[in-house]
């Protein structure tokens, strides 16, 4: 059965709580383009809620439509993979029988169009470790036309203590079977002052951990050289907006 959860009005919202961005299930994507929040603290969610679709489509879709589809084309999985997110989601004993839980991002995506929700389970908010010192993040995607999934893409987050990398998420979109967190290239970052070969090194990294399938949007040799791109662009927009750029 198809269940239309559209009236659960109380899931719309982006506010910071406890020290986590949390962003209900039926917030749409609309919603992140125009927030002030999002655009002041947490860009990046700007960047992939432009990229995805178009006007009409942003309007009715929804955050926790795109991340509960489970589709590693999708653009949010790879962003939250980057910004350590955690999954809320509800089951039919409701929140005071322990029917609540939260899933570590790194645990929900299982496979293609499959993640960690039981089938008597809804997702029902997203939460962001809040965007605290000196930070910055970017998501980068390359794609055929305006609206289209994407050939590739790569989202980057970056703390620095200093000018010095203290801590860094490197995550892509459509070249697995679910996102993939680049684990070598974001530890290669670490310790760093992110210079312009910092960024490229990590984008050999981030392209070597992907694991693209030719199709008609391009070869696996193709989609590689562009996650090297887009990761090492990524990393280099985060930096800038570390150091202040919106």
């Amino acid at each position: 059965h198809l269940v239309d959860i559209n009236g659960l009005s109380d899931l719309n919202y982006i506010r910071e709580q406890d020290g986590y961005l949390c962003i209900g299930a039926m917030t749409r994507e609309s919603d992140l383009e125009i927030s002030e929040l999002i655009a002041e603290k947490y860009p990046i969610l700007k960047d992939t809620s432009e990229v995805i679709a178009d006007p009409l489509v942003r309007n009715l879709a929804t955050v926790g439509g795109n991340i509960a589809h489970g589709d590693p084309a999708n653009d949010h999985p790879a962003t939250m993979v980057a910004l350590n997110a955690e999954i809320v989601v509800n089951g039919p004993a409701g929140l005071l029988n322990g029917g609540k839980r939260t899933i570590p991002i790194d645990e929900f995506f299982v496979g293609p169009l499959m993640t960690a929700l039981a089938e008597n389970e809804i997702l029902t908010e997203i939460r962001v470790p809040s965007s605290n010192g000196k930070s910055g993040a970017s998501y980068i995607k390359l794609e055929r036309k305006v609206g289209d999934y994407a050939i590739a893409g790569a989202a980057a987050t970056l703390h620095f203590d200093g000018d010095v990398c203290s801590k860094a998420g490197i995550a892509l979109t459509n070249v697995g079977s679910t996102p993939v967190r680049a684990t070598q290239s974001q530890d290669a970052l670490v310790g760093t002052t992110i210079s312009q070969e910092d960024a490229e090194k990590a984008g050999e990294l981030a392209a070597a951990a992907s694991q693209p399938v030719g199709d008609h949007r391009g070869s696996e040799e193709y989609k590689r050289a562009v996650v090297k791109v887009l990761t090492t662009r990524a990393i280099l927009k985060a930096k800038s907006r570390a150091g202040g750029e919106k």
